[in-house]
């Protein structure tokens, strides 16, 4: 009687928006689906129920959208629908009515997938044609529900801290990792988004001078059937199902329930309010669905050829530009719309202020080749909303041509794999790299100024979460992923590490010393080189996942930060903490343009950069092709800035110099000459602690063998004084 009732009720409600809408009154219902011959909108009454209570049909279909209106549901109401359709998977249709979908709009997923057979639309077997086959069984008590959504929410005087790009220092994190074993948190909500945005974690970031967190995956995502057989977690995150909801995972319990969406705008409110930017690492890409043999959970079910790239001469198969199993078709305009429509989204409602794009170049292909012109970076680029916020992309995928560093258009920034590859072959000390480290190091002009970016287009990192945390990147040759139940065969081989002399843990104190000592160049290059620094979340905290390079499923003590910090570390993290400080004070390292030579400055014309071997002479090309040549010095000009401050000020730094050798010999270094009354002062060495503090014109300062050195330039009285603590070199003696 109920169902007919709510069925007699039901009116043909709006097209737009897509998903479940409250207005304070009712819900309307909208869903896409170009090819389907019917749409059953079915709801539960809790999320232990195993069938719908309700199975509505909806009444209008215009636009491809499929709706209605149905007053008294309030939030809270969980749903799925039934799509009705051909079979014939051949063709790439794959509708099977029986199986309860996710909306692709939900804003709340509230019931995680419980793996059964029922799942599929097709007889799961091994028989190759398996997937022809319909498969008959119902899927409702295993599948997962959505949940109507109450967006309303005090943000206050929230406002997003819209950081220059140039001033912009990027720490990536998990938010279970960072947050599990803390051990000041409430244990309640260790691993939640509550405790990402609690005064603990807040402290730390300000602490040490970060000004935005990228959050890996907090999409909804469900747990790959093959992972739970083998016994591991989908920690990382990387198979998204809902590109609204929340994952629900890192919601914390209040009140007998869970409200991930809540508590998310918690965290970002917590955030914004000590002036940190929150940014999202997204996955548009593929979905947890897969391949043809995968389960029909929400995409596959409703439009399968709309909403993923099939093989144009055989659509019962996926292009995989993923690695995945599947890619979404980004030439269907109503994809470019759930993208850009979940983008706006979590801009307008959630207040995140920025993304990085998960295999962005898999969101290029529109034909077989990358198109770096591209529908949807032309829709990016003109959105009033999208379009100013922070935009990051990895500029790879796993297809032909994908690897695109250098290649996105203006206003994309990039994760720089090349600057990654060089720095960590540059500090290990491998012949023929110094050239390319020197434009690693200064911006990565060849990769980003032929299109009229600035030197904030490259997203510096030595580490990420895919490979080795910095720690195990100086204290492993190879991977030890057994963890994972691989037999080791998963994670990248080639990694440019040195363990310095043995595999792993030692107690040998000499090999322990050159380990830090290797950190510390690591660290000192990332933050002083230009560009936009990104810190692997932990690695600041000598984090080690004890030799994993791939730890995507391990939500445990392999991947969680470890609070519980060894002196070393303790002073480990003093010595970031201050690398960053120095580097936010340094005008001519947060720069906003690339070098360009020489400037005019008072009718005299200075080099804005220059490149000095040991001797202290300008280096030659001759120089640079010095297959052995592992030393160098780099003198970036204080005078050199033609930039102004928001009052229109004209901007003028200290003139700095960074010295770096990466042999395995002391090199003695002529320090540059200048007009007298100045003086070279020593803010870092990361070979020793330090007795004297500034260094005469001309003078030889001995560069230890595989280390890094940044001088200031400062007037003698100044640099002679006792500098403030801001300024003093971090002793890494106990290290």
């Amino acid at each position: 009687m109920q169902q007919v009732l709510i069925q007699q009720q039901i009116s043909e409600g709006k097209p737009y928006p897509l998903g479940a809408t409250w207005d304070g009154l009712g819900v309307n219902f909208a869903l896409f689906s170009e090819n389907a011959d019917k749409v059953e909108l079915c709801l539960f009454d809790s999320t232990d129920s195993k069938r719908e209570t309700e199975r509505i049909e909806l009444p209008e279909f215009n636009n491809h959208v499929w709706h209605g209106y149905i007053p008294n549901i309030r939030p809270g109401q969980l749903y799925g629908y039934r799509v009705y359709g051909p079979w014939e998977p051949k063709k790439g249709l794959r509708f099977n009515h029986r199986k309860l979908l996710v909306d692709p709009y939900a804003r709340s997923i509230v019931r995680d997938v419980k793996w059964d057979d029922s799942l599929f639309a097709y007889k799961i077997g091994t028989a190759t044609d398996a997937d022809l086959v319909k498969d008959d069984r119902d899927s409702a008590a295993f599948a997962p529900l959505c949940q109507v959504t109450d967006p309303s929410f005090v943000w206050g005087d929230d406002k997003a801290p819209d950081i220059p790009w140039n001033k912009t220092i990027i720490y990536e994190a998990h938010v279970k990792g960072l947050t599990k074993l803390h051990p000041t948190i409430s244990e309640d909500i260790r691993g939640t988004y509550l405790a990402l945005g609690s005064p603990q974690i807040i402290e730390h970031f300000t602490n040490l001078g970060i000004t935005a967190v990228e959050l890996m995956p907090v999409h909804y995502r469900s747990v790959n059937r093959s992972f739970e057989e083998r016994g591991v977690s989908d920690y990382w995150g990387y198979n998204t199902l809902g590109f609204f909801a929340p994952d629900s995972r890192f919601a914390s319990v209040q009140h007998g329930h869970m409200d991930a969406v809540h508590d998310f705008k918690m965290m970002v409110r917590a955030l914004h309010a000590a002036g940190i930017e929150v940014i999202l690492d997204v996955v548009y890409n593929h979905t947890i669905e897969g391949s043809h043999l995968g389960p029909s959970l929400s995409f596959r079910g409703i439009d399968n050829t709309s909403y993923y790239r099939t093989v144009a001469k055989d659509p019962r198969y996926y292009m995989d530009y993923t690695g995945c199993g599947n890619t979404l078709n980004m030439m269907h305009p109503r994809v470019i719309q759930l993208i850009m429509d979940s983008l706006r989204y979590w801009v307008q409602e959630m207040h995140v202020d920025g993304f990085r794009f998960d295999l962005a170049s898999a969101l290029a292909r529109e034909l077989y080749d990358v198109d770096n012109l591209s529908a949807f970076f032309d829709v990016i680029q003109q959105d009033p909303i999208i379009s100013r916020v922070k935009l990051i992309a990895e500029p790879w995928d796993l297809g032909a041509g994908g690897y695109q560093v250098g290649n996105f258009p203006v206003l994309w920034t990039e994760w720089n794999g090349k600057y990654r590859d060089t720095v960590r072959r540059f500090v290990k000390g491998d012949s023929g790299v110094l050239g390319e480290a020197a434009t690693r190091l200064t911006g990565s002009s060849d990769l980003y100024e032929h299109s009229g970016r600035k030197p904030h287009a490259s997203i510096n990192f030595v580490t990420c979460h895919d490979g080795f945390t910095l720690h195990d990147l100086v204290s492993y040759n190879d991977k030890h992923n057994e963890a994972n139940k691989e037999n080791n065969n998963d994670g990248e081989n080639h990694n440019n590490s040195w363990n310095c002399g043995a595999e792993g843990p030692t107690d040998d104190e000499t090999i322990k010393k050159l380990r830090y000592q290797q950190k510390r160049n690591f660290v000192a290059l990332l933050f002083l080189s230009i560009g936009v620094p990104m810190l692997s979340g932990g690695d600041e905290l000598g984090r080690t996942q004890q030799g994993n390079n791939n730890a995507y499923c391990q939500d445990s003590e392999i991947s969680w930060y470890n609070w519980n910090l060894s002196e070393e570390d303790k002073q480990f993290f003093e010595y970031v903490k201050e690398i960053i400080a120095i580097r936010k004070r340094q005008l001519v390292i947060h720069r906003k343009e690339f070098f360009k030579g020489y400037r005019r400055v008072e009718g005299s014309r200075i080099n804005e950069i220059l490149w000095l071997k040991p001797e202290g002479k300008a280096m030659k090309d001759t120089d640079w092709t010095d297959q052995e040549r592992r030393a160098l010095g780099i003198m970036i000009e204080g005078r050199g800035i033609e930039e102004v401050d928001s009052h229109g000020h004209k901007l003028e730094g200290h003139t700095m110099l960074l010295l770096s050798n990466a042999d395995h010999r002391d090199v003695e270094f002529l320090l540059p000459n200048r007009k007298d009354g100045l003086a070279w002062n020593l803010l870092v060495d990361t070979s020793q602690s330090v007795g004297l503090l500034c260094w005469q014109l001309n003078s030889s300062f001995t560069l230890k063998a595989r280390s890094v050195a940044l001088f200031e330039l400062a007037p003698l009285s100044e640099a002679e004084q006792e500098p403030e603590q801001s300024h003093a070199t971090v002793s890494p003696d106990a290290m």
